[in-house]
């Protein structure tokens, strides 16, 4: 087994039983995109591919303790990968790319294999499946509070009384504002369409609420 394919069977086991919206579905997605927008904008491939596997790989420790799940990705991967015998440049190259990827810590991605995955991470929360997600990953949140009273302080959205206003709040503080924190052209062409669709939606979702 090639050491993508292994990483592949890594993150899926890890991800099993993911209760939000960054399983392996999500993983495979990015994957996807990072792939397509690499087509036109260049970077390394297997850096590109391994970030993208691994970049939410500490999902499940940050629902559980809390904390940044881009810092507990990069441990991972650093771990992972080191013991497979791949460059120490190279590790902390996948690395330095999974700990800029997360949108609200707001960090500058500096080669263009990191500016790729924030992209394509990014795109991953625009249309059809980005509304998809967002009401998934909002029930998610609301039952990981109930349950074992996890709070994720970057989507206190999610746990608003009525839940259509959190989602509209959601919707203005991230979706609406991706675009204008894209890195590339090429990301930027694929947005368009997607947030099309998103604004269709939120449209007819107030004229239905009215």
């Amino acid at each position: 087994m090639d050491l993508i394919e292994e990483t592949r069977e890594f993150v899926t086991g890890l991800l099993a039983g993911e209760p939000s919206t960054h399983d392996i579905s999500h993983i495979e997605r990015v994957e996807k995109l990072c792939l397509r927008i690499r087509e036109k904008e260049g970077g390394d491939l297997q850096v590109l591919q391994l970030a993208a596997l691994l970049h939410d790989a500490g999902i499940v420790r940050e629902h559980k303790e809390g904390g940044n799940h881009a810092v507990y990705s990069a441990g991972i991967a650093r771990e992972f990968l080191a013991v497979r015998g791949l460059e120490e440049s190279v590790v902390e190259h996948v690395a330095s790319c999974i700990l800029t990827h997360r949108f609200s810590r707001g960090i500058q991605a500096e080669t263009i294999e990191a500016m790729i995955l924030q992209d394509a991470d990014r795109l991953d929360a625009l249309g059809a499946v980005g509304i998809f997600r967002s009401l998934v990953s909002m029930g998610a949140l609301r039952a990981l509070k109930s349950t074992i009273g996890t709070v994720k302080e970057t989507s206190m959205n999610a746990y608003t009384e009525d839940p259509f206003e959190g989602f509209c709040d959601y919707m203005e503080r991230k979706p609406f504002r991706i675009m204008e924190r894209l890195n590339t052209v090429t990301a930027k062409e694929i947005a368009e369409q997607r947030m099309r669709i998103m604004h269709l939606y939120l449209d007819e979702l107030k004229v239905e609420l009215q």
